[in-house]
């Protein structure tokens, strides 16, 4: 099964598409996020995985705008430990680093580690394609921030491990499809909706859920990009959009918004 994701091989996101799918998998790197949604849209794959959210560094904001854009349904989700380690070229040591390349959020999780050296700091589009361009270009004073999976694909070097600022470190990834799927009695639903723009509209939306002892997971605002100060709101909470008092609360939003997109519900894992 042919599985669209963002980066090299040897990213995080990749190993969340063989964490999900298994062996079987084949991957297919994207050069961006735009390309994995567009590649599940027009059909050239059945699936695409994309990174959310990070237990330290929070959302992936271009995604869930990438859910207005792309018709797509949400049909699983992914928590991948992430294990950052410091990767250079096998001629470079420690003492040698002058810059530091890694994808922006790597290298936010490493912020306190990084703000201990006195090193350039470089975002790249990718964990793992940082490590492939030191390489290919024989960067012999640039580190690069990773994992160990691809310090070992490209034959490279770890100079320190356990670098980011938490052990609890996870990235959250969910899955992209056509279909969402069926009821397994432990789910999770997402959407997004537009409050309307009067007072309490998003406070009686939110009422819809507690009065029916509805788990919230997770709420984000992001700009509507048409409207100055006005915002989307993206929801995850506990139980399948089939179930009655899910169905129930869904109806009822629609009283305060504007519009409700049902983006999918799938089996819940955070």
């Amino acid at each position: 099964m042919k599985v669209t994701y963002q980066g090299e091989t040897g990213a995080y996101s990749e190993m969340a598409v063989y964490k999900f799918f298994g062996s079987k998998a084949e991957p297919i790197p994207c050069k961006d996020f735009r390309e994995v949604f567009e590649s599940v849209e027009t059909g050239t794959v059945l699936n695409g995985v994309v990174p959310i959210e990070n237990s330290i560094e929070g959302s992936v904001n271009q995604n869930y705008d990438f859910f207005l854009t792309y018709n797509l349904k949400v049909c699983g989700e992914i928590a991948v430990k992430l294990a950052h380690v410091l990767i250079t070229n096998p001629q470079t040591n420690l003492k040698d680093i002058t810059t530091v390349y890694s994808h922006p959020q790597a290298l936010g999780q490493c912020r306190t580690y990084l703000e201990k050296h006195n090193w350039e700091i470089t975002p790249t589009y990718d964990t793992a394609g940082s490590v492939k361009i030191i390489k290919e270009k024989q960067l012999l004073s640039t580190a690069a921030i990773a994992s160990e999976k691809a310090a070992a694909l490209y034959n490279m070097t770890i100079v320190d491990r356990d670098i980011a600022d938490n052990p609890v470190n996870y990235t959250r990834f969910l899955v992209l499809s056509h279909e969402d799927v069926a009821a397994t009695g432990d789910d999770k639903t997402s959407i997004l909706f537009s409050a309307k723009h009067v007072p309490g509209s998003l406070y009686n939306a939110l009422g819809e859920f507690a009065t029916r002892n509805i788990n919230l997971t997770h709420i984000e605002s992001r700009p509507t990009k048409t409207t100055a100060w006005q915002y989307n709101f993206y929801l995850d909470f506990e139980g399948h959009r089939t179930e009655k008092r899910c169905e129930e609360a869904l109806q009822a939003l629609e009283k305060y918004a504007t519009f409700v997109k049902i983006l999918g519900s799938y089996p819940r894992v955070v």
